[in-house]
This record gives C-alpha cells, sequence and structure tokens, in this order.
C-alpha cells in the first residue's frame, strides 16, 4: 500500500456541473485525502493523496466526471506524499 499524491488539472465543461461535490464523494469512497476547487480558467484543480491505486481510480473517474461534465483533458502530475491533509474538501 504506497501512497502517493497526484496535482490533477481538469478542463472541459467542468464548472456548473457539481463536478467538485462528485469528486469530494468519489474522493472520500475512496478513502482520499486533499482538495479540490474550481480556477478562474473555467478548470477544476485537485489534489488527492492515498493509496496510489486508489488515486489512479480516481484520476480514472475524473476522465468521466459527473452526468452532466463533458471533460475534454485530465493532466496528472505525480508527487511526493506529504500527508498534510485530514480529510478531503471542496475549498475556494
Amino acid at each position: 500500500m504506497a501512497n502517493s499524491r497526484a496535482h490533477v488539472i481538469i478542463s472541459g465543461r467542468v464548472q456548473g456541473v457539481f463536478y467538485r461535490a462528485h469528486t469530494r464523494e468519489t474522493a472520500r469512497s475512496l478513502n482520499l485525502k486533499g482538495w479540490v476547487k474550481n480556477r478562474y480558467d473555467s478548470t477544476v484543480e485537485a489534489i488527492f493523496e492515498g493509496d496510489e491505486k486508489d488515486i489512479e481510480k480516481m484520476v480514472e473517474w475524473c476522465r468521466q466526471g459527473p452526468p452532466s461534465a463533458k471533460v475534454d483533458n485530465v493532466n496528472v502530475e505525480w508527487k511526493k506524499f506529504t500527508g498534510e491533509f485530514n480529510s478531503f474538501d471542496v475549498v475556494h
């Protein structure tokens, strides 16, 4: 069970479609920690920390998103695990 961290930027129709709320629910169901937020350029940004296999499942989910989203691209940057988060939240 290797802990890892992924910094993810999701582009497409991902704002105004409950993308962040669904991301929070999905991340929590996978026991991931971190955050998700809307960015000013209409993308969604997230940090996921936890088991690498669970992060990979989360990234796959991000490629689809909730039903009303249309994801064009998911950019994933793998980083060193920090353990700085206690939960997974939507931030503003």
